[in-house]
């Protein structure tokens, strides 16, 4: 028994207990010669940068339904898993031990993964407090018959508007952008991993991008033409391809979180710049086999998009879509010019993207 009859049970156990439960999974309690510290590697608290090992909450859903034989085994006996195998090698635990953890897991799936809020000041506290400095210094400037304070009220006054206007500006010109967004997706998906190490070509996972409007996100079906048989990834083992199976099983698809999204005001066609225009999908969407967190490296702004169009050249000689442009053809035929740049072509008219 691990709480007598005159405890507080909680979870089964007494409060104690679950303090010391709590104590076990951060490596505050010696286990056998040594002391493992579980929380080191299956982080506790929400995080927001990428952790290959599961979550104590991941972990906690996926072994909800099993036993103490099973749990046991995934702890002291993992068979299977080369990583799992590896990182719990000298785990020693006593069966009270493991059926402690196995409760903390449960009251933590239910209270679901500690978030911790970081202090922010927020831009619409900043537009208040200088706003309101800027009230008292204009107070200060018509009221008061001292030349000093006038001069200081002034000199805030001037201070608040300046900061005022920039945190305005500022707020209007990323207004729909989002650079550097980078969230976390429900599979730690590895673009390195998939496109810079194995070398897995962007088109075979984002099929819609030479002849459709959206690139589009790879069904379950693409997952699995390789991961049927390729069941463990080095660095998260089995534990984030399980997620595909068990999507699958269930009949769930998986939820990925879009990266990449323009204003629903502005067109943009994949077909017409990755399968016409030829552009290499790194000119906008950066290093990706380089990241294992997908994120937006560029702004996305229109200001971006004009850039790239004054600058980049069409293939003009060789698409016959272009013919109608004769003034420009005979222009390269006498030899005046020699490309013509998307500019030219209606490439930074309105209506070609907003309409």
């Amino acid at each position: 028994m691990l709480a007598s009859a005159t405890e507080k049970h909680h979870y089964g156990i007494s409060h104690n207990k679950m303090k010391e439960a709590e104590r076990l999974f951060h490596g505050l309690i010696k286990t056998g010669d040594n002391t493992v510290n579980c929380a080191s590697c299956h982080n506790t608290n929400y995080i927001d940068t990428l952790n290959w090992h599961p979550s104590a909450y991941e972990i906690a859903v996926s072994t909800a339904n099993y036993d103490s034989s099973e749990f046991t085994n995934v702890l002291l006996d993992p068979f299977g898993s080369a990583v799992l195998e590896k990182s719990h090698a000298n785990l020693q635990l006593t069966p009270e031990q493991v059926l402690l953890i196995k409760v903390y897991l449960t009251k933590l799936k239910d209270d679901g993964p500690i978030v911790k809020k970081r202090p922010t000041i927020n831009k619409f506290l900043k537009l208040v407090l200088f706003a309101l400095l800027m009230a008292v210094s204009i107070g200060a400037v018509l009221k008061s018959q001292r030349a000093a304070i006038k001069g200081i009220a002034l000199l805030l006054l001037l201070t608040s508007l300046y900061f005022i206007t920039e945190l305005i500006v500022k707020e209007a010109i990323m207004l729909g952008r989002s650079p550097n967004y980078a969230p976390l997706q429900p599979v730690k998906f590895s673009h390195q991993v998939h496109a810079g190490e194995n070398g897995t070509d962007c088109m075979y996972c984002h099929t819609g991008a030479e002849v459709s409007k959206s690139a589009g996100i790879p069904g379950l079906n693409v997952c699995l033409n390789c991961h049927i048989l390729i069941r463990e990834g080095r660095n998260s083992g089995k534990f984030e391809i399980n997620k595909l199976h068990a999507a699958l099983d269930s009949g769930h698809p998986i939820e990925w979180v879009r990266v990449h999204k323009l204003p629903d005001h502005v067109f943009f066609s994949h077909a017409q710049h990755v399968g016409v225009g030829k552009l290499d999908c790194a000119e906008c969407h950066g290093a990706v086999n380089e990241m294992h967190v997908l994120k937006q490296q560029n702004t996305l702004s229109m200001g971006w998009c004009l850039d790239c169009h004054r600058a980049k050249k069409v293939d003009f000689l060789d698409n016959d879509y272009y013919q109608t442009f004769e003034e420009y053809h005979q222009a390269i035929a006498k030899g005046e010019i020699d490309s013509v740049i998307v500019d030219q072509i209606g490439g930074s008219d309105c209506m070609k993207c907003h309409y």
